[in-house]
């Protein structure tokens, strides 16, 4: 696929942050966009890298009055020797692929989403930074920019991607968070787009995830829709739970993302020796478990913070700690290893990491 790039002078380039470490998520943003667009009885064309812009839709839109918006998020790692890597990026091509035929959208083919990431991020490869913890963060946008009103899916449609390097998600670094078990909200249901990556999904969880914040909580753990009783998952992450040497995450069963970092979490876990179910696991058998010792550690996993640890759970006006509100060994192992894998830094056997150019 032939991609114009449309390079900009060499003084309208951006400065680079001065402290990598002190970026914090999603607030710089590089030079260079990546755009497509896909045109009723064209299919996808005019692919192009130019300058970062304020995008131009129609007020009609069809993204704007009826949603139709997908996202991914992925990252580029300054690997030690040079390499610039990218984590699983063919499970985010697939995955935003199932998520636009859910949305009765226009699929991005893979080709094209893999091209054009790694054009940009070539181009952009000044932008990644090399300081511990932080890496460039990417973010492909599907939406639907078809110009009439009426409840009906798009004929055109816009893809692009921006790029923001990042340092750590938490600014609190690696320490452990504390969850509020959300009772009254719901975030999806089975049969809905729960499992989808849509923008819906997040502003439906935002009045919870605020009213937990301003309460002390880092993040809403959601709980089923039929039954008010499993545990589904995280505002921002999969959800795991740690009993001794086995690792329970919730099962999809179509209302939870499939995260890549959560099945790369429970690969990574049995080739090192551990136990890993996913199934329906209740929030008393959780709170059960903290009582009698057996539910040892939790955590949550995304590309974002990668892995988190929970040290505590809000529930019905209680707090229970976790690990006495401390990292365990089990959430430390795989964070170490998985990170040492992305940054290139360890052995991938695996297949996960993808060199895409050097720095």
């Amino acid at each position: 696929m032939n991609i114009t790039v449309e390079r900009l002078p060499e003084q309208e380039l951006k400065p680079l942050f001065a402290d990598p470490t002190q970026l914090g998520f999603g607030k710089v943003f590089t030079d260079y966009m990546f755009t497509a667009y896909y045109r009723k009885g064209q299919g996808w064309v005019e692919p192009k890298i130019s300058k970062l812009k304020a995008l131009q839709i129609d007020p009609a839109a069809v993204a704007l009055h009826y949603s139709q918006e997908i996202f991914e998020g992925l990252k580029a790692y300054a690997g030690p020797d040079g390499r610039i890597l990218l984590f699983r990026p063919e499970q985010n091509a697939r995955r935003m692929y199932a998520s636009a035929e859910r949305l009765c959208m226009a699929p991005v083919p893979e080709e094209l989403f893999l091209q054009g990431i790694t054009d940009l991020v070539n181009l952009e490869k000044r932008w990644i930074p090399k300081a511990p913890g932080t890496s460039l963060y990417i973010r492909p946008t599907l939406i639907g920019t078809g110009d009439a009103l009426g409840v009906h899916p798009a004929d055109e449609y816009l893809f692009y991607v921006i790029l923001t390097p990042v340092a750590a998600y938490y600014k609190e670094g690696f320490k452990p968070i504390s969850l509020y078990v959300e009772e009254h909200y719901i975030r999806a249901a089975v049969g809905g787009v729960g499992n989808v990556k849509t923008g819906g999904n997040y502003a439906a969880s935002l009045l919870a995830a605020a009213k937990a914040q301003e309460k002390g909580f880092s993040q809403v753990l959601w709980l089923d829709a039929k039954e008010n009783r499993y545990a589904e998952e995280v505002g921002s992450m999969n959800m795991f739970f740690v009993f001794g040497r086995k690792l329970v995450t919730p099962n999809l069963g179509g209302s939870i993302l499939p995260g890549i970092t959560r099945a790369s979490v429970l690969e990574l876990a049995r080739s090192l020796g551990y136990e890993a179910e996913e199934r329906p696991i209740g929030i008393d058998e959780v709170i059960a478990g903290l009582q009698d010792g057996t539910l040892t550690e939790a955590f949550g996993s995304g590309t974002a913070a990668v892995i988190s640890p929970v040290g505590s759970l809000f529930y019905q006006d209680q707090n229970h700690v976790i690990h006495g509100n401390q990292v365990g060994p089990v959430t430390q192992q795989l964070y170490d290893r998985l990170v040492d894998i992305q940054y290139g830094r360890a052995e991938d056997p695996f297949g996960w990491v993808r060199e895409i150019g050097r720095l």
